[in-house]
């Protein structure tokens, strides 16, 4: 049975973070070319801070700041090409010249992208909170022993 704060459950968690959030970052930019983007990236990360939560490695995120910051991104990016007598959603992409990557291509998607990512996280802390997961764990009485 694992402890309340197993040492091999934190290391284990502590050494796949890293992976994941590697992982998480190639979903993310990856997302319009490949499978991928915020939906794919905000499950991985959501799991993320599932996992460290429930081991004690990290204390709940805010759910209402980060779906408030996600809803407002993806509202934003969608309504302001309207704006500039646009349609809804429709993406603007740009050009920049970086001196070691060269030329590097960025898109309204991207913002949209990360305002999604945003809210996978909240609406994954909401249910953990909603489910009563503290930092200790999945018991909330375990933190009075």
């Amino acid at each position: 049975m694992i402890g309340p704060r197993s040492s091999v459950e934190q290391v284990a968690i502590r050494m796949a973070t890293p992976l994941a959030v590697v992982t998480a970052t190639f979903l993310f930019f990856a997302g319009h070319n490949r499978p991928g983007g915020g939906f794919a990236a905000g499950l991985l990360v959501g799991a993320i801070v599932a996992l460290r939560t429930m081991a004690g490695l990290q204390r709940p995120l805010d759910p209402a700041r980060l779906l408030a910051i996600g809803a407002l991104t993806t509202v934003g990016v969608s309504m302001a090409p309207m704006a500039f007598g646009r349609s809804v959603l429709d993406q603007t992409v740009g050009k920049l010249d970086v001196p070691l990557l060269g030329t590097v291509k960025f898109g309204s998607a991207l913002v949209y992208d990360a305002g999604v990512l945003l809210i996978v996280v909240g609406l994954i802390v909401a249910v953990l909170d909603g489910l009563g997961i503290d930092a200790v764990g999945a018991d909330p009485d375990r933190s009075s022993r």
